[in-house]
């Protein structure tokens, strides 16, 4: 089931999003749809405190890791062979 939804904006707005739709060979309606869907992909659906948690928790973890030269050098020996 579709929905409508009203998005006001100033005149200057509307044109400027009305020439990059039809830049696109598309209708205003069809790119302000399929950018609400590309904007929506980038939000992170988590609480951010809940990420935050999770990172102050792998903080307290201490794991054997070589120093970052090191670490490359071991890199690239393996694209090297």
């Amino acid at each position: 089931m579709s929905k409508r939804l009203q998005v006001v904006m100033s005149e200057s707005d509307h044109r400027a999003l009305t020439r990059l739709a039809k830049q696109r060979g598309m209708p205003l309606s069809e790119w302000v749809r399929q950018a609400l869907r590309d904007a929506s992909r980038h939000e992170s659906p988590a609480d951010p405190r809940r990420k935050l948690q999770a990172i102050r928790a792998a903080m307290k973890h201490s794991f054997p890791a070589p120093d970052i030269d090191t670490m490359l050098e071991e890199i690239e020996r393996g694209y090297t062979g």
